[in-house]
């Protein structure tokens, strides 16, 4: 039996868990300086993070052991990446964290459209339900009245 720890969706929630404390932490941060030098330190704090994770767990390799298409669509990832960062914490600079989180969270809506477009991945009419509905409450929580 597969326990919790190796299911996709726990992890899925602890992501969901720390992107929410990013957004309220990002807002606190951000309220005195540029939002450009603000992804630029996360991404440090990211960086420094993640080599001692890989380092300690042993899950270091070689350079050379990576094909060079893997390394091709991990640069173009992280370009996504340093882009979408950009753009969040300038939108939380700017706007208010409970709308600008939503927002960027049509990113779901956005990866099961590429997905089915570009990696043939198919959902059942419900999960399309499921990506109608992510879209409409984005826009809807975004909304002032």
């Amino acid at each position: 039996m597969k326990s919790l720890i190796d299911s996709w969706q726990f992890w899925a929630v602890l992501s969901a868990i720390a992107a929410a404390s990013t957004a309220i932490f990002a807002k606190i941060g951000i309220a005195n300086i540029g939002s450009d030098f603000a992804t630029m330190v996360r991404t440090v704090v990211v960086l420094v993070a993640l080599v001692l994770i890989v380092v300690v767990t042993g899950q270091w390799q070689p350079l050379s052991s990576v094909a060079p298409r893997t390394y091709l669509f991990l640069i173009l990832s992280g370009l996504g990446t340093g882009a979408s960062w950009l753009c969040y914490f300038r939108a939380l600079k700017i706007g208010e964290a409970s709308r600008v989180a939503p927002i960027d969270k049509l990113s779901v809506v956005f990866v099961a459209i590429l997905a089915a477009l570009f990696l043939g991945e198919r959902l059942a009419w419900i999960n399309w339900l499921g990506v109608m509905m992510i879209a409409a409450g984005a826009i809807l929580v975004s909304l002032k009245l």
